[in-house]
This record gives structure tokens, C-alpha cells and sequence, in this order.
């Protein structure tokens, strides 16, 4: 990504989560209600899809100022610091870095949002305040573990598909320049006419970040309906994310791990296209 001063990736990561939770809101709150256990319909159906955006805006700014604050200092470091690591490893590992500490600001908050989702609470008053009962406490810890364990490997696809998207897009700029400047369509690799990379277009960077998104987002669904059921689990006998997963699949079926997939993809996929873009977009503006 854009190598910046320190302040940007945190600016520009709050302006690029807030504008894809804000703007894409109600096809979160589906995806949520067809995971409930108590079905689509009780929890909500298509009404009330607003329902928790107050504790989705108040996180997003900081949880995505967190993350990609944490994301592009270990990449930075891990990339001058270790010259022969592969790239890939140090934006997966950087990606993993960057979610574990994003997800200590996000969990109450998405605690918040999806019990309002699914109707579990009348009012975002009763939410906060079930957090701090001993259940609401031991379900914090659990829903911590299970964010995470959702996240990392949602990371370790998504921001190496994206870095991979990118320099692709990045190269073809290059061969398209090199073209154009030598008049052969090949590259001219003399170092006299030798140029630095394009700013590759932001309709592309939005492009990548949609498919690194949507395809990551397929690959997780079971990962995020555990995550859903947990989150949604007040009972003392609430269920970590593995116990979770297992559950389901032996008592409802494999295929409900896959429920809400097609909004979650969908959600996803425009949320990756708007983060990406406006998140390369504030960098470029922020950096001046």
C-alpha cells in the first residue's frame, strides 16, 4: 500500500470502514437474521434493517483505523526488516497483526449490533448493558475468540488476493506505458527510458478489492454463521466457535454453516470495492 506518515493509515482506514458499514448496513443485518438460529423471520425478517447501525458507525472508524494502522507498520517493518521474506507471507502475517488488535475495539460493539439485529434486545440501552453481567462478560471473551478466529483467516486471504490483484493491475499499467512509449508493443527495458510504476486507476483498485473480498468472504461463511450463533448466545451454556461449528453441522446440517452466504458475498464484495478505493483515495489525499 501507499507508504505514508504514520497518522495516515489510521485516518484513512477509519474514513474507508465507516463508509462501507454505513453505506451497506442493511445487507449485514439480513445476513444476520439468516443465521439466527431462531430463523430469518423471527429474527426480524426485512424489517427494521437499521437496527444496530448506532453501535456499527460508532466502531467502525476505530476499528478500522486500528487495523490498518497495525496492518502497515508490520508490513513495513516486516518487509525492511527480513529483505529475502516472501511478500505474501509478510502482508498475511501483517493482515493476522492487524485483526487481532482491530477485534479488542470491535467486539462490543458487534456484540451490540447483531443481538439488535436479531431482535434479542428492544433497545441499544438493554444491549450494553447485558455486557456487563457475568454472562455478558464470559461472552465478550467468547465472542473475542470467535471474531478472531473468523477474521485471521478472512485476512490471510483477503489482503494477499488484494496485493496480488493490485500488482497485477500495477504491471499491466506498466506494460500498457512501455508500449505506448516504445511504439513495438513490448516493453523497453533500457534503463534510460526505464519509468516508475503508474498509479494504477482507482476504478481498479476498487476492482480488486471486490473480487480479494468476495472470494475470501465465500470461504469464510462457515467461520462468520459460528461467529453469528455465538454472538447471538446469551445461555450459560454458550458454545465457543469449533463446539459451535459442530453443533450445527451434526444437528441442523452442513449446509446451514453456509447460510447468508449470498448477502454475505454480496456485502462483501461492494464493501471491498468501496474500502479499497477509498481507502487508497484518502491515502493519496491525506499524503499531500
Amino acid at each position: 500500500m501507499t507508504e505514508a506518515r504514520w497518522w495516515v493509515p489510521l485516518a484513512a482506514g477509519g474514513c474507508a470502514g465507516t463508509a462501507v458499514d454505513v453505506c451497506l448496513f442493511p445487507l449485514d443485518t439480513i445476513k444476520t437474521r439468516l443465521q439466527s438460529s431462531a430463523g430469518f423471520r423471527k429474527a426480524g425478517g426485512f424489517t427494521g434493517v437499521y437496527r444496530g447501525l448506532g453501535a456499527a458507525a460508532a466502531a467502525s472508524a476505530p476499528a478500522a483505523a486500528v487495523f490498518f494502522q497495525s496492518y502497515v507498520t508490520m508490513k513495513t517493518y516486516l518487509l525492511e526488516n527480513n529483505k529475502e521474506m516472501w511478500a505474501p507471507s509478510a502482508h498475511m502475517a501483517s493482515a493476522a497483526f492487524g485483526e487481532v488488535c482491530s477485534a479488542f475495539v470491535r467486539v462490543p460493539f458487534e456484540i451490540v449490533k447483531q443481538q439488535m439485529q436479531a431482535h434479542v434486545y428492544a433497545s441499544n440501552k438493554e444491549a450494553v448493558r447485558a455486557l456487563f453481567t457475568p454472562t455478558g462478560v464470559s461472552g465478550m471473551l467468547r465472542s473475542y475468540v470467535s471474531l478472531v478466529s473468523r477474521e485471521i483467516p478472512f485476512a490471510l486471504l483477503q489482503y494477499p488476493l488484494y496485493e496480488f490483484f493490485k500488482n497485477k493491475a500495477a504491471e499491466t499499467e506498466v506494460s500498457l506505458s512501455a508500449s505506448i512509449s516504445t511504439g513495438t508493443g513490448t516493453r523497453n527495458n533500457s534503463n534510460n527510458n526505464a519509468a516508475a510504476a503508474p498509479a494504477v486507476a482507482g476504478w481498479k483498485l476498487s476492482l480488486c478489492g471486490s473480487l480479494a473480498g468476495g472470494l475470501s468472504a465465500a470461504a469464510t461463511t462457515p467461520l462468520d454463521v459460528a461467529k453469528t450463533r455465538v454472538m447471538l448466545d446469551n445461555s450459560n451454556t454458550a458454545r465457543g466457535t469449533y463446539t459451535m461449528l459442530v453443533h450445527i453441522a451434526q444437528t441442523e446440517g452442513v449446509s446451514v454453516l453456509f447460510r447468508g452466504i449470498v448477502p454475505r458475498v454480496t456485502w462483501i464484495s461492494i464493501g471491498g470495492a468501496v474500502f479499497f478505493g477509498v481507502y487508497e483515495r484518502a491515502v493519496l489525499v491525506l499524503s499531500k
